[in-house]
């Protein structure tokens, strides 16, 4: 039997929907201010052939040239201790129904896959 679980895969202000950038994209349902944490979209893992987990967050988050959110590595979660992880913040204010999107760089793999290297603040 499933517990109830408070984890939901994006934030309640987050929705998925088609893109003017590519496919799919991340969607923000009220206004957001500069600096706001939107959660982790990556996680670190030395046992996953790119060496991470992508989240929801990460999967759907489309890159732009000019963006308005950074890619920001951290080594600790306060509600989960050591974690290296990668978590998006805004740098703009950003207006209900606009696109969130970040700078990465898509490098190719020794196999046919393709990963996403984010372009993340140190």
């Amino acid at each position: 039997m499933i517990e109830k679980t408070e984890w939901k895969p994006l934030p309640d202000f987050l929705t998925i929907s088609e893109s003017q950038i590519d496919g799919l994209g991340l969607f923000t349902l009220k206004d957001l201010d500069k600096g706001v944490d939107l959660g982790i979209s990556h996680i670190y893992n030395s046992k996953f052939q790119d060496g991470y987990i992508r989240l929801s967050l990460g999967a759907f988050i489309n890159h732009h040239e000019m963006p308005n959110c950074k890619a920001v590595v951290f080594k600790i979660d306060s509600k989960l201790g050591n974690l290296k992880h990668i978590r998006i913040i805004t740098i703009n204010k950003i207006k209900k129904g606009e696109e969130l999107t970040i700078k990465y760089i898509i490098n190719k793999l020794k196999n046919p896959n393709w990963e996403r290297d984010f372009e993340v603040t140190q």
